[in-house]
């Protein structure tokens, strides 16, 4: 029997790409619609009455947990797709909770679509505020130690201090460090922007996040509002990035 699903992350390539992989390694599942936010969501389950949800996260507005909750009859199962590190991932695990982990793993995506059981779906009781509660907590003490980042060769653990800025690179980024290499993760920067701490990190361009806290030298205006980092590199920052850049600049 098919399971009908439906595909709910903000970023459109994600969900793109999870398509293609269930098209071609899950022929069980059916993908009826895409959902870029909550709100979005919410209709589409309510007119299709899926068997399952594929469910980001961290979205903004409303999270994933959040749109669970306003769901008064969840008839349906949830996998969720994450980008937590994997300490935060044990919190899933221990809630009982089928999750695949960015980037996806064509064998764990496998593995949790076989549990699905069409005739028998839905998340039961479980307490999706005690696992959000316990991944916010993983969550913040991650932040300001070290993070996991997503390569394409698995995981590489780097210190949030040695990161000196982000770039992007297509639906790849690219991180700078301090001891002159660079590393490149299989993570969209706007992913990291959702990730990283908004007292170090601040996005400054559609391609750029820097680490203010630690790195930035000099801001200068004269120039055409760029961000001098301690390395000398120069990063731009856009326009409509510029008053919440000076804010956050003023509170060190």
């Amino acid at each position: 029997m098919a399971i009908n699903t439906i595909i709910i992350d903000d970023e459109q390539n994600a969900r793109e790409n999870l398509k293609l992989i269930l098209d071609d390694f899950c022929p069980d599942v059916n993908v009826v619609a895409q959902a870029g936010s909550a709100s979005e969501a919410r209709k589409l389950i309510a007119k299709h009455k899926p068997n399952l949800l594929f469910l980001d996260i961290n979205m903004p507005n409303e999270d994933g947990f959040e749109l669970l909750a306003s769901i008064e009859e969840k008839n349906f199962a949830v996998i969720f797709i994450t980008a937590h590190n994997q300490f935060a991932l044990k919190a899933l695990k221990a809630g009982a909770i089928d999750y695949i982990e960015k980037p996806i793993d064509i064998e764990d995506l496998q593995e949790a679509v076989a549990k699905i059981n069409v005739e028998d779906s839905g998340v039961g009781n479980v307490d999706y505020n005690l696992i959000k509660t316990i991944l916010n907590e993983y969550k913040n003490e991650s932040k300001s130690d070290t993070i996991a980042v997503p390569t394409l060769n698995g995981y590489e653990i780097i210190k949030a201090e040695d990161i000196i800025h982000l770039e992007a690179d297509e639906s790849y980024t690219r991180i700078f460090l301090t001891d002159g290499t660079k590393c490149v993760s299989s993570m969209t920067i706007a992913r990291y922007e959702k990730v990283l701490d908004t007292n170090t990190f601040f996005r400054v361009h559609k391609s750029h996040i820097i680490n203010t806290r630690h790195h930035l030298k000099e801001f200068n205006r004269h120039d055409g509002n760029i961000a001098i980092m301690d390395t000398g590199e120069v990063i731009p920052v856009a326009r409509r990035k510029l008053s919440g850049f000076i804010k956050a600049i003023k509170t060190f």
